[in-house]
């Protein structure tokens, strides 16, 4: 399965991020995860949230620029070399990942980390036939 992350394109300039989370915290959405990325003209901000088609459209009405993407966001043990297990798994299979970060899921056992890949469902398949545990639509939001 794969969740709904949120990149939305802004301004390489001072300002821009609190003008975002202040968009997000005038309406009541809690963002889970941030990842933030720079060329020298724009940003990046991929976003995953509790209500992520209302944000998208707040968003676009607010005038950003953003795409709706599916991801997957990975139960990663936290344990040494749990990442890597993940990483051998999907490196096996020879699973692409274009961009990946982490967040914390609300257990100290485990953390999440969020990838990108060409085939979501190829990709979940595989983890999950190794027992590893991919997170459902929606589950996010409710953290």
């Amino acid at each position: 399965m794969s969740v709904k992350q949120i990149s939305v394109f802004l301004e390489n300039k001072p300002g821009e991020l609190n003008a975002l989370t202040g968009v997000l915290a005038d309406h009541s959405i809690d963002m889970r995860a941030l990842s933030l990325s720079e060329t020298n003209e724009f940003g990046i901000a991929r976003i995953i949230v509790d209500r992520p088609l209302d944000t998208a459209t707040l968003l676009k009405d607010a005038g950003y620029v953003c795409t709706v993407t599916s991801v997957l966001a990975v139960d990663i043990p936290h344990v040494p070399g749990g990442l890597n297990q993940v990483l051998n798994i999907l490196s096996e299979a020879k699973i692409n990942l274009e961009y990946g970060y982490a967040f914390l899921g609300g257990r100290k056992d485990s953390a999440y980390m969020v990838f990108r890949v060409a085939d979501n469902a190829a990709a979940t398949a595989v983890l999950r036939s190794k027992g590893i545990r991919v997170a459902e639509e929606g589950e996010l939001e409710s953290l």
